[in-house]
């Protein structure tokens, strides 16, 4: 992966243009390391996840995949060569990076990597699918759908892995872990103006939403069981069942 330093927000920009382009592909790494709380922990579990729960003959996604970090982490994980890996992200940038990340690692099991909105993503013969950072982007009256056809195309035993950044019903609390956030980006390295118009950029595309609300939406497809594995601040994985 690159090792470009993430300095997009350094001068004063038009928050409106932020896209998962180029340079933000360049930067990514970066970006995410500085910006997202246990997101090299999330990324290492969510391979070992896949290793316990990835059955013989069947597919893992990794929807949202950007450059291919959980998809590596799972590839390096799983012990069944007869396994497909479907890595899915709607930016072209992206992928190009991630096939780059992919071809270096030496591991067996298959990648296919495809251009495509996570709505349109067809889910079927799954052991493992997980979405890293990716639902908080979608428009909220989709989300059950996509959970729901999760659900569905997940075999009996199968997980999901759903990672997002959360808000929280108590308005105190909320703003409590919103400025730990904010502290904990000062703390590598960004400045009040590059926090500042990134959070305005975001909110333009970012939705969160509670855990209650997430765990009634993994609730309501008929996923099994469903809880917190890994909190820190306001970002958030959980690990849903189906059943055998």
């Amino acid at each position: 992966m690159s090792d470009s330093r993430d300095n997009i927000y350094a001068e004063p920009v038009d928050p409106a243009l932020f896209r998962f382009d180029d340079k933000v592909a360049e930067v990514f790494p970066d970006m995410i390391k500085r910006s997202v709380p246990g997101y090299t922990t999330i990324v290492a579990m969510t391979g070992l996840l896949a290793g316990r729960y990835a059955s013989p003959g069947s597919k893992l996604y990794d929807l949202g995949c950007s450059l291919g970090a959980s998809t590596l982490a799972m590839r390096q994980n799983v012990h069944h060569s007869d396994c497909e890996i479907i890595g899915v992200d709607n930016s072209q940038a992206m992928l190009e990076r991630c096939r780059s990340v992919i071809d270096t690692d030496s591991h067996d099991v298959p990648v296919s990597l495809h251009c495509a909105d996570l709505q349109d993503v067809v889910i079927e013969d799954a052991s493992v699918v997980v979405l890293n950072f990716t639902l908080q982007f979608i428009a909220r009256e989709e989300r059950d759908a996509v959970i729901q056809r999760i659900h569905d195309g997940l075999r009996p035993g199968g997980i999901m892995v759903l990672s997002e950044k959360v808000t929280f019903e108590d308005p105190h609390l909320d703003e409590l872990n919103i400025d730990l956030h904010h502290n904990f980006k000062r703390a590598n390295g960004y400045s009040d103006l590059e926090i500042a118009q990134k959070r305005q950029a975001l909110e333009n595309y970012l939705r969160p939403e509670t855990l209650a609300e997430h765990k009634q939406r993994i609730a309501g497809a008929g996923f099994d069981s469903c809880d917190v594995w890994f909190q820190c601040f306001n970002f958030a994985s959980l690990v849903a069942l189906k059943q055998q």
